[in-house]
C-alpha cells in the first residue's frame, strides 16, 4: 500500500454541511452553520484532519479531544468556563486540549484547518 502526503490545497476531500443548531442543547447565542472538509481519517477513525468554516455563533465546545486548529481567515474567542478567554484570528494557531471545558465564540465567519484526535463520544 502507497502511503500519499495529503496536499489540503489539492486534496478537495470530502465536504459535509451543518446547521449546529441542529445538535440539541449546544449554541448559546446565534445560528452557525458550519462546513467541513474532511481530507484525512486515520486507520481506527480517532484522527481526522480538514478544513472547517463555520459562520458568527456561540456554542459549548466539544469535549473528549485534541484540537489542532490553524486560522486562515476570521475572528475567534475561546472561553473557559472560568471566564477567561483567548482571541484567535488569521494566522494564529492553538491547541485545545482534551479536558477543555468552555465555549466556542465565532465572532466573524472563520476558516480553519484543524487536527482532531478523539478520546471517546461527545
Amino acid at each position: 500500500m502507497t502511503v500519499k502526503v495529503i496536499d489540503f490545497s489539492q486534496d478537495a476531500g470530502q465536504t459535509t454541511y451543518r446547521r449546529l443548531a441542529d445538535l440539541p442543547d449546544r449554541v448559546v447565542e446565534g445560528d452557525p452553520h458550519h462546513e467541513s472538509t474532511l481530507r484525512f481519517t486515520s486507520h481506527d477513525g480517532k484522527l481526522i484532519a480538514g478544513t472547517w468554516t463555520s459562520t458568527p455563533g456561540k456554542w459549548h465546545a466539544f469535549t473528549a479531544r485534541d484540537e489542532f486548529c490553524y486560522i486562515l481567515t476570521g475572528h475567534v474567542r475561546l472561553v473557559a468556563e472560568d471566564g477567561s478567554a483567548q482571541i484567535f484570528r488569521s494566522g494564529d494557531a492553538f491547541l485545545i486540549p482534551d479536558g477543555f471545558r468552555g465555549f466556542w465564540e465565532v465572532i466573524e465567519t472563520t476558516t480553519k484547518h484543524f487536527v482532531i484526535r478523539d478520546h471517546g463520544d461527545d
